[in-house]
């Protein structure tokens, strides 16, 4: 299983309803990163907007191929880009991995 951790930065002051948004994720969206092979996946944020990604999959690039195949996705992406700051192109096309130095199993 591969771990993935990215970062992202969302604008502080639309944090509050980023945070709003991803309580209630759309139950559909929730069912395609499922089936697409996202697993464990959480996000962390701090108060100036570092948002810090986290999921396990089996092939990330597969993964992401598969989301961005659905039209789900599309909405999705669409509404949160105005989220974030200094991202060209969609949020889901701005996830870059960071390098895993160590972990502890």
């Amino acid at each position: 299983m591969q771990r993935v951790c990215f970062i992202l930065k969302v604008k502080r002051e639309r944090l509050a309803e980023y945070r709003e948004r991803h309580a209630e994720v759309w139950p559909e969206m929730r069912e395609a990163l499922s089936a697409a092979g996202w697993h464990n996946y959480s996000l962390f944020c701090t108060e100036e907007g570092m948002v810090v990604g986290y999921l396990e999959t089996e092939d990330f690039d597969r993964a992401r191929e598969e989301m961005a195949g659905t039209e789900v996705n599309d909405r999705w992406q669409a509404e949160m880009a105005p989220f974030f700051e200094n991202l060209p192109g969609r949020p889901d096309e701005g996830m870059v991995p960071l390098t895993e130095i160590f972990h502890l199993a």
